[in-house]
């Protein structure tokens, strides 16, 4: 989870989320530190961050603007805007009352962990 501010383009903030993910621990092998793939639609479409994924050794399927169609990225995106839509009934998350990040942050870790704790009891 990360928050941005709201005029931050998103190209701009892959680079930290990417960076940011802790390192997962596999049955076999040593620890992953980076994704395998990367699926991002037309916003992400620029050269210099084409090139970041590269040279750290992540597979990009970022759509590309006037080539490439959204359309193609619906099988992985609903993935995302199913977990937002979770995140959006939780009343005190569907507007920001919390003025400071930090606050925001952490009723989003704990809606989170609400979540998952609801779907792992089924």
């Amino acid at each position: 989870m990360a928050v941005s501010g709201a005029n931050l383009h998103d190209s701009q903030a892959l680079q930290p989320l990417v960076r940011g993910i802790a390192p997962v621990r596999s049955p076999r092998g040593p620890r992953r530190r980076k994704p395998a793939k990367l699926h991002g639609d037309k916003g992400y479409d620029y050269d210099h961050l084409r090139r970041w994924l590269q040279r750290r050794g992540v597979v990009h399927r970022l759509a590309r603007k006037g080539v490439d169609s959204s359309q193609r990225l619906g099988r992985h995106r609903w993935q995302v805007e199913r977990t937002m839509a979770w995140l959006a009934g939780c009343r005190r998350l569907h507007r920001r009352y919390e003025r400071t990040g930090a606050h925001f942050l952490a009723f989003v870790g704990i809606a989170c962990t609400l979540i998952c704790y609801r779907r792992l009891a089924k």
